[in-house]
């Protein structure tokens, strides 16, 4: 039987089919994001596009889109702005069974305000539903018994209860088939505490299946300016991708390593791509595919978020195009790449 939960309470669900049917599941907090409309600041705006943004529902909707039954768990608020950051990801076809309304809840705002000089993001997810994620809720997760939970560090900062829900993640998948994939995501205006931060984002990496970490993260977190030093950092993690910008990525598995440069792009807008980027890692190491093929589909799935000026947008290539190319060995080559980048 389902559960839908409710803080303090559960509710029986009639439907277990689609639950079941899960490969990947996300969890963290999803906010309904408001941007100007037109080249213009929040001050002058006159108007505003509303679309869903965070950082594990962004890689649920790129998993949907390169053909997996991926899911978004999380809690929003009973409210329109959480009925319309759900709709959204059920229109790129992400199961949203698992995401909780909170009874008189009320869903995050993030407002972004673009300036020549650099955009400025306010947030307003302070007591949040999604604040209230908890260990009970990680239950209706479990019962999905999905390949692998994606879960990330900005979860572990928004509350206390929610670093528990990734804790009881953590314990569970330690003795179940389900693999963990924890992204750092380092976001240092959600941890009042540098040093809770070094120490919290260390311990769930060193759990989890999969670290996925920015250098520049690493840096500026423990001081680790090298791969070997990350690997020494989070020994505990069976795989570490470590990615390097406009420049490569390398995954180290045990004492091997691999290294794939970064595929030539017309950057945008770089905010999302490394959502984008685990989302193609993922789409491989779901199957197990080679190492070189999960980065190379890493780099070009980010190749796509680059090229946006959203934090998720439309797969316009095929996802077989896609693997093709990721397949084929071959060095990245503009041209040919602008031609597996064409839209449908």
């Amino acid at each position: 039987m389902h559960v839908e939960y409710h803080v303090g309470k559960e509710v029986p669900l009639e439907d277990d089919a689609a639950v079941n049917k899960v490969e990947a599941v996300c969890m963290g907090e999803s906010m309904a994001a408001f941007v100007p409309e037109g080249n213009v600041g929040t001050r002058e705006a006159s108007g505003f596009r509303i679309y869903a943004a965070g950082a594990e529902s962004n890689v649920a909707i790129w998993l949907a889109q390169l053909g997996r039954n991926a899911a978004w768990a999380s809690r929003v608020g009973d409210d329109a702005l959480g009925d319309r950051v759900v709709a959204e990801l059920a229109s790129y076809g992400v199961d949203t069974s698992l995401v909780d309304h909170v009874k008189r809840g009320r869903t995050g705002v993030m407002v972004k305000d673009p300036a020549p000089s650099g955009s400025r993001v306010v947030y307003y997810r302070s007591g949040s539903a999604a604040t209230t994620l908890d260990r009970a809720f990680t239950r209706r997760i479990r019962a999905a018994s999905p390949k692998v939970v994606h879960i990330s560090g900005v979860t572990a900062a928004i509350s206390q209860s929610a670093l528990a829900a990734i804790e009881a993640l953590l314990d569970w998948a330690s003795t179940s088939p389900t693999r963990v994939s924890f992204d750092v995501n380092y976001r240092p205006a959600l941890w009042p505490d540098e040093g809770e931060a070094r120490e919290t984002i260390r311990e769930l990496g060193r759990r989890a299946d999969l670290v996925l970490v920015g250098l520049d993260e690493a840096q500026a977190l423990w001081g680790s300016a090298s791969v070997g030093e990350i690997r020494d950092l989070l020994d505990g993690a069976r795989s570490i991708v470590v990615k390097n910008g406009g420049i490569d990525a390398t995954l180290l598995t045990g004492s091997s390593a691999w290294t794939v440069p970064a595929l030539p792009v017309d950057v945008v807008e770089p905010v999302g791509a490394g959502d984008a980027f685990a989302a193609g890692f993922l789409h491989g190491w779901l199957d197990d595919a080679d190492p070189s093929v999960c980065l190379r589909l890493g780099h070009l799935v980010a190749g796509f978020a680059l090229r946006s000026t959203n934090d998720h947008a439309a797969l316009p290539t095929p996802p077989t195009r896609l693997l093709e190319e990721a397949t084929s060995g071959r060095p990245w080559a503009v041209d040919r790449l602008k031609s597996a980048m064409v839209t449908r």
